[in-house]
């Protein structure tokens, strides 16, 4: 029995969806060129991988770069799985594109939906591998499957979820598409889409809903950097928490002020705008590993966040420095 060749294709990989895109692709394909940053999450995984089947793994500084390697090996197929840059039509014209989209398509077009279906509280996520058009996140249907979000869900477990079934399906479906599979046609009017997340977009706003902090925090775990807050004008990043369901009822209430602490057991709680929000570990600027909240929240005095009163003394402090500079100055002079 004659055994058919593997088709050759090119994969576009630059975030943590890219590993699993790999190693499906190489059980079904022969790839033959990997674009991909080299800071990314697994960079290690990834390029010992690679290497060991010999496939070249480069930077793309630039969209030409991918237009002359599909000019020189003639693909079957382009494949994309996490790469934040559009594609312009002149090279989509140049062969076959297939995309891996984390979400129900046409549901969550755009950016970071993994992590908007956990902030947004979404009960499904899902996984879509459609053919590439102009249009974003709009062409034809390959594979779709839907899986359900859990109540206590990170983005970090949800991408494990999802990258587990990119593994099974991938390879398999570019073939399928290779072969002339054209799948079916997306329902633009159910269209709707997510704008790009920046590390900024983090801020947690205390007077918000227990739950809204909740996804928050969840919603930006590892990979990603984190839902952060303030203490005593120290960024501070909220690394695992949990709110309070039998947490006492406050009326008199500041939002963002600890008001339990346990040193033996770890945690802080935190007041929100209508509950009370459990911190159990704490990320400082620099540290590579959380440390108990208890142990960088000392007080249940303490207000996390940045308040009006706090910015303006920190303003007045700078001036003074500034002032007293000065005169130091003047009087060398």
């Amino acid at each position: 029995m004659t055994e058919l060749l593997q088709p050759d294709v090119v994969l576009l990989a630059d975030g943590p969806t890219g590993f699993a895109a790999l190693r499906s692709l190489a059980a079904k394909c022969r790839v033959v060129q990997i674009f991909r940053k080299p800071d990314q999450p697994e960079a290690r995984a990834f390029s010992t991988f690679a290497e060991a089947r010999g496939i070249p793994v480069t930077e793309m500084q630039e969209l030409n770069q991918l237009q002359k390697v599909i000019a020189d090996l003639r693909p079957a197929a382009v494949v994309i799985s996490s790469f934040d840059r559009i594609i312009p039509p002149r090279i989509l014209a140049l062969c076959r594109f297939v995309n891996v989209h984390y979400s129900l398509l046409p549901r969550y077009r755009g950016r970071a939906n993994v992590n908007w279906a956990v902030i947004n509280g979404e009960t499904t996520a899902g996984i879509s591998i459609h053919l590439v058009i102009p249009e974003l996140d709009g062409g034809n249907l390959l594979f779709q499957k839907a899986i359900s979000i859990g109540a206590n869900e990170t983005v970090t477990s949800l991408y494990d979820r999802l990258n587990a079934i990119q593994e099974d399906e991938l390879g398999g479906v570019v073939v399928r598409a290779i072969n002339g599979y054209q799948g079916t046609a997306q329902d633009a009017d159910h269209a709707s889409y997510g704008c790009t997340r920046v590390p900024d977009d983090g801020e947690i706003d205390w007077q918000q809903s227990t739950d809204t902090i909740d996804r928050l925090i969840r919603g930006l775990t590892p990979p990603f950097p984190g839902a952060f807050t303030h203490l005593a004008g120290q960024r501070l990043i909220i690394a695992h928490a949990s709110p309070q369901l039998d947490a006492r009822c406050y009326v008199g209430r500041v939002p963002g002020r600890i008001v339990g602490r346990s040193p033996s057991e770890g945690w802080v709680d935190v007041l929100t705008g209508d509950g009370v929000l459990r911190i159990f570990s704490v990320l400082l600027p620099n540290a590579e590993q959380p440390s108990a909240a208890a142990s960088v929240i000392g007080s249940t005095r303490a207000t996390l966040g940045l308040s009006h009163l706090d910015l303006l003394r920190r303003i007045v402090a700078l001036e003074d420095r500034i002032a007293s500079l000065e005169r130091l100055n003047r009087a060398h002079e």
